[in-house]
C-alpha cells in the first residue's frame, strides 16, 4: 500500500457536500425556586456548596452577598430577583452557588446543581432581547430538555440587570 490514506480514511473530495453539523453547546442547568436556570459551562468557573455570603450594605435585592471561592471573592446573584424583582427566601448558608468566568467576579445562587447537559442550538427559543422596561434582557432563551423548560442566562447581562431594578427605585433629584 503505497497510498496514506486505507480506504477506511479517505476524506471527502467536497466538503461542501457534507450535511451541515448542528452546532452543540454544553449547558450547567441549575435549580432555584421551582425554575430550572442554565449558563454555557465555558462560562461556569466552578461550583460550591454551603457557602454563607456576607451582606453588602444598600445592595440591590438580586445581590444577596459576596462569598470567597478559589481565593476570589464573588458577587452572589440571586437569578429569580435578576429576571422578576421577586426575592427568594434563601436559607443563610446556600445551598449551592456557581462562580462564573469573567472580569466582573459574579456567582449564582442555586438550591442544587445539575450534571452538564448537551443541546443543539437550534432548541434553545430565543426571548425577546428587551425587556418590558427597555433594557436589555438577561435571559437568551427557552431549552427544553427532558421534559423540562430551561431558562437560559446570559452572563453577559446578569450584573446590569441586578443593578439595574436598583437604580429604577431609586429617588431621581
Amino acid at each position: 500500500m503505497s497510498d496514506p490514506l486505507s480506504q477506511h480514511d479517505t476524506q471527502p473530495a467536497n466538503r461542501g457536500d457534507m450535511p451541515d453539523e448542528p452546532q452543540l453547546h454544553d449547558l450547567v442547568p441549575f435549580v432555584a425556586c421551582t425554575r430550572i436556570f442554565a449558563v454555557f459551562a465555558e462560562q461556569v468557573e466552578g461550583t460550591a456548596e454551603a457557602r454563607i455570603p456576607a451582606a453588602l450594605p444598600n445592595a440591590p435585592s438580586a445581590v444577596l452577598g459576596v462569598v470567597c471561592m478559589r481565593g476570589r471573592m464573588m458577587t452572589v446573584l440571586d437569578p429569580i430577583a435578576v429576571l422578576s424583582g421577586e426575592m427568594f427566601a434563601w436559607p443563610a448558608s446556600l445551598p449551592a452557588v456557581i462562580a462564573l468566568r469573567g472580569d466582573e467576579q459574579l456567582a449564582l445562587a442555586a438550591q442544587s446543581c445539575r450534571d452538564t447537559i448537551t443541546i443543539a442550538a437550534e432548541d434553545i427559543q430565543p426571548a425577546s432581547q428587551i425587556n418590558d422596561d427597555g433594557f436589555e434582557s438577561a435571559v437568551l432563551g427557552i431549552a427544553r430538555y427532558g421534559g423540562e423548560e430551561i431558562t437560559v442566562l446570559r452572563v453577559d447581562k446578569l450584573f446590569a440587570a441586578a443593578v439595574r431594578r436598583k437604580e429604577r427605585r431609586r429617588r431621581r433629584i
